[in-house]
């Protein structure tokens, strides 16, 4: 078993669980993997690369090289998606190479929602939910109306999923490596043995993504993908980009904005990664969040009567951290079919502080206390709430990311562990093997760790979360420095993410920059 996806992978706590659109899976995967005409097999839509009305291909200022003008030309067929007909699908065709168009091309499935409101539209607001991995078109038709109505009225809500994603010519290792559903690591049991072990696992993924989808994988990563959305936001009409992004999305917009510095309009990136940093970074902050988040949690749990754990915040951890090391010696078994590891345990742990779900994890932590791991399994559940693809695609589109997707040796690992235990002693030991995820990845990365300036672009509103394990708070203070148009709007408070989690603050000031283009004051704070 190895580490599928870090516990910041995705805005898994933001998301709107619900009812998946199983049924497109596997639809355009069978029209193949690379395309070089339209696979009308998306439920209910179609593409034609031909002439539009804007034959500048909509953008602001006509700058679209000739070997790209007939993506930028296509037109697409907005029809009734099957499942779920009050939202509009089609596909969407873009080269496989921008660096030579006539290598190929690759379908992209897109949904919108229109507006809902009889006045002024403002335009289209793409929305991505992170991962990367996760489909935003399932996001989307879960989740558009979390969004407030005066948002919805105003602007059509468009999801696409990202090249490799779901919908979107997936990305298909078909590898049988057992990975970890939560995607957080391991505690170390047998430190040499288990980092040898995830070393092999991580190697025979990488074996099976190049054997079954290597002509892909040199073409998903994140600046391919802010160029697919480029060709998208001229095909909706607007000359430019209004976006949201979450988590890896924030990645995604602020490399969009590097890219297109003249093409962003209202951008808003809500736990953000930040560019600049390197994998091993990446990896040792997000085990130091998580550590926040759970003393953070401790606190709370102190300060309650009826605190199954402890009596302090030191007396908690320790709490934690003998129960793992019991559950690794003897699972609790619950029935013929559930037994709950140390690993278990940590998932679990890592996806409650994710949501917040503090009161499910004391409540989880109390029954495996007492021999119940009811409660425990509903937060194992919730962390398996994965679609298609997810595994692959998080793989593919990471490795080919320095700041995502480290390449360290077990030796490296091995010599990193006393700094990861030291800056989180309840997870460093679950993040660190982690440093070995792209070691044996076919591809190497083409996206380098570098600051992202974006100069010349309209405001990009920056939300960042104090206390969130997944997306450390720093990182958001990061890119709203790099970029030069970025303001950075606080949520003091816990869990991944903040926007429409229940923030009456935050939902309001950035609905008022998405609706009004106003920004929240320098140093704006919402608790």
């Amino acid at each position: 078993m190895i580490p599928a996806r870090d516990a910041g992978r995705t805005p898994d706590g933001g998301r709107i669980r619900g009812r998946r659109l199983r049924g497109r899976v596997g639809v355009l995967g069978a029209c193949g993997l690379l395309l070089t005409a339209p696979c009308v097999a998306w439920p209910g839509a179609a593409s034609t690369v031909a002439p539009s009305a804007r034959a500048d291909g909509g953008t602001a200022d006509g700058g679209v090289p000739q070997g790209l003008r007939r993506y930028y030309q296509q037109r697409l067929v907005w029809e009734p998606c099957l499942d779920v007909p009050s939202f509009q699908c089609t596909e969407v065709t873009v080269p496989l190479d921008y660096a030579d168009p006539d290598a190929g091309d690759l379908l992209l499935a897109a949904t919108r929602k229109r507006a809902t409101g009889s006045g002024a539209r403002i335009g289209s607001l793409l929305v991505n939910p992170g991962g990367p991995g996760e489909s935003a078109v399932d996001y989307l038709t879960d989740g558009a109306d979390y969004f407030s109505p005066s948002v919805r009225a105003a602007y059509d809500l468009v999801a696409v999923d990202p090249r490799g994603v779901q919908y979107s010519t997936p990305v298909t290792c078909e590898s049988d490596t057992v990975t970890t559903a939560a995607g957080a690591g391991r505690r170390l049991s047998d430190e040499a043995v288990e980092i040898a072990s995830d070393e092999t696992g991580y190697a025979q993924l990488g074996n099976a993504c190049a054997k079954h989808a290597g002509q892909l994988l040199p073409h998903v990563g994140t600046v391919d993908a802010a160029r697919d959305m480029d060709v998208l936001r001229a095909l909706l009409g607007d000359d430019r980009l209004h976006y949201v992004g979450f988590s890896y999305g924030t990645y995604l917009g602020a490399t969009y904005a590097d890219l297109f510095p003249s093409r962003v309009g209202r951008m808003v990136l809500d736990g953000a990664v930040d560019p600049a940093m390197d994998g091993y970074q990446r990896f040792l902050q997000t085990a130091g969040g998580f550590q926040v988040a759970w003393e953070s949690f401790a606190a709370d749990c102190v300060a309650r009567p009826d605190c199954p754990l402890g009596h302090s915040v030191k007396e908690i951890s320790r709490t934690l951290d003998t129960l793992r090391r019991s559950l690794d010696r003897v699972p609790l078994r619950q029935g013929k079919d559930i037994s709950i590891t140390g690993d278990d345990l940590l998932v679990a742990v890592t996806t409650a502080l994710r949501e917040p779900a503090w009161d499910l994890l004391r409540e989880a932590l109390r029954g495996v206390l007492a021999g119940d791991t009811t409660a425990l399994q509903q937060l194992l559940g919730s962390s398996e709430d994965t679609s298609g693809n997810a595994d692959d695609a998080f793989f593919a589109v990471s490795c080919l990311s320095a700041p995502l997707a480290p390449r360290f040796t077990a030796a490296q690992v091995r010599a990193a562990l006393p700094q990861f235990r030291h800056t989180s002693p309840q997870f460093g030991e679950f993040y660190a093997p982690q440093l070995m995820q792209c070691a044996y990845w076919p591809v190497p990365p083409a996206q380098p760790a570098k600051p992202v300036s974006a100069p010349g672009a309209a405001p990009v509103l920056v939300v960042g979360t104090t206390r969130d394990p997944a997306t450390p708070y720093s990182w958001s203070k990061a890119l709203t420095r790099q970029l030069s148009s970025g303001r950075l709007l606080t949520y003091d408070g816990d869990g991944h993410l903040a926007y429409l989690r229940g923030s009456a603050c935050v939902d309001t000031a950035v609905d008022r920059y998405v609706m009004l283009g106003q920004l929240p004051p320098v140093g704006a704070t919402c608790t």
